[in-house]
């Protein structure tokens, strides 16, 4: 089960993902509403909390999950304030039912992830892709556009054609063909 809590809130705020199963995490806290009470809505307890990069629109409930729960955060950078355990690149971790492999991919921030699992024809883009071709933003501080096709390059070398779900960092996730949705987020970030 992988379900967004942002979906329908009206505040500047990344998509939060609950995927549930035999690990339940959190893929990115969030910002800007009680995202406690929303996890509380649908399951008991979590196992951790799994973050594709720091931006404060991603992490600013991260404190207020980890407390409510008891759990720990893990990212790529545990330097980072609030992350409690790095996830290194190619690591395998468990989200919900399923194993994935974490992909560094920089270009948007540094310390940038995304989650695929071929089992379950799932990635978790985080900002680096987005439906229609999007792409993540390169104007910010860490931002570089040269990275960030390299790192888009990268996960298309990984993901398949018949890869069922996208889930990003912003917008509606893809379940209508996503590879295409990457293989063009590849093109357009060249282009501009």
């Amino acid at each position: 089960m992988i379900d967004n809590l942002a979906q329908g809130v009206r505040a500047f705020t990344s998509n939060v993902y609950l995927v549930g199963g035999e690990r339940t995490v959190i893929v990115d806290p969030g910002a800007n509403f009680d995202v406690v009470d929303r996890i509380r809505d649908r399951v008991d307890d979590l196992d951790a909390v799994v973050l594709t990069h720091t931006h404060s629109d991603h992490v600013e409930n991260l404190e207020a999950v980890t407390d409510a729960f008891d759990v720990d955060a893990w990212g790529y950078d545990p330097s980072i304030e609030g992350v409690d355990h790095a996830i290194e690149d190619e690591e395998r971790i468990q989200l919900g039912d399923h194993e994935y492999v974490a992909l560094h991919t920089p270009g948007h921030k540094d310390d940038h992830l995304c989650f695929h699992s071929a089992d379950a024809g799932v990635l978790f883009a985080g900002d680096l892709v987005f439906q229609n071709g999007s792409f993540g933003r390169t104007d910010l501080a860490e931002g570089d556009r040269d990275t960030l096709i390299e790192s888009i390059d990268r996960v298309l070398e990984r993901i398949s054609s018949d890869l069922a779900e996208l889930h990003t960092g912003h917008g509606p996730s893809v379940t209508n063909q996503p590879y295409d949705h990457v293989e063009l987020a590849a093109q357009m970030a060249r282009q501009m």
